[in-house]
């Protein structure tokens, strides 16, 4: 089997107008880091599950993408983040939400999958299984940065926005599929607001038998769609191919509703699809004994 990894690092990109070519560099460097390590983990006979974990804790790390470090603010200045990560092969997943404090979300989702009798987990209790699990935590400053927090203010004076959510899906060379997704959430977000990142179905899925799927966008309109599964549903129940299927549902079913994002994936086969129906979606790919590839627009 060829194994291959895709990601993406959210449809809430940046006007054109606004992204310098050295910004630009900045985020497509933060792109290859993180199909690297993914890469690196199916170059060596390591699972797919390990692959999307390790890519998304990249991003998790570097402050330009909404999730963990470069998580947004919600409305009380404070951040809130979620995560999932799914096994294709045990059609098995893990999914945290409303952190505070754990440096990789991502990472916290994988143990809930592994080492936890439920599969989601919220708030304090998602922190006191971290913290049993001696994950890592952050102080609020390790979180901050200054344009999440000028983008507060601006959305403070007009309406939660977006700015993006990280993933991954993979292949490995055993045929196993799997996805991971990561986000800070909505700037200015209020009470206790949950996007799609988390929800299995929505934001996230993976089946080794059919598709590997990780949403980015308008979380509500995902949530409303079943928009991952759905996905996977199109490619088992109505025979179409993963580029019909993401075609079907992000720029059909989605632009229907109002919903605006886009999603990744791959399928049993190692065929990947990257659909968008927003401005732009950070993303790459890299498949077995080749380069990596990224893009913005």
């Amino acid at each position: 089997m060829n194994y291959a990894i895709a990601i993406h690092g959210g449809a809430g990109v940046k006007d054109r107008h606004d992204l310098t070519p050295s910004l630009e560099e900045k985020y497509l460097q933060g792109l290859r880091q993180s199909l690297m390590a993914g890469y690196f983990v199916l170059a060596n006979e390591g699972s797919a599950i390990d692959a999307v974990e390790s890519a998304v804790a990249v991003l998790e790390e570097n402050e330009l993408f909404n999730a963990g470090k470069g998580s947004v603010f919600n409305a009380d200045g404070r951040h809130e983040m979620e995560a999932s990560i799914m096994c294709g092969q045990r059609v098995d997943a893990g999914a945290v939400c409303g952190l505070r404090n754990v440096r990789n979300p991502i990472r916290l989702a994988r143990k809930v999958l592994e080492e936890s009798n439920h599969l989601f987990l919220n708030g304090e209790g998602a922190e006191t299984f971290a913290r049993e699990r001696n994950l890592y935590f952050e102080p609020d400053e390790y979180f901050y940065t200054k344009e999440r927090y000028e983008q507060l203010i601006s959305a403070k004076l007009s309406k939660p926005r977006g700015t993006g959510t990280v993933g991954a899906v993979a292949l490995d060379s055993f045929g196993n599929l799997a996805a991971a997704t990561s986000t800070g959430g909505l700037t200015n977000k209020k009470y206790g607001r949950i996007g799609d990142s988390p929800v299995i179905g929505a934001g996230t899925y993976a089946n080794n038998s059919t598709c590997a799927v990780s949403c980015t966008g308008d979380g509500e309109f995902f949530i409303r769609s079943v928009a991952a599964y759905d996905i996977s549903a199109l490619m088992e129940y109505g025979g179409l191919s993963v580029k019909e299927a993401c075609n079907r549902v992000i720029m059909q079913k989605l632009v229907n509703i109002g919903g605006e994002g886009g999603a990744i994936a791959i399928d049993n086969k190692g065929n990947i699809e990257m659909c968008f129906n927003s401005n732009g979606m950070y993303r790459g790919y890299r498949k077995e004994n080749s380069l990596p590839v990224v893009f913005i627009y």
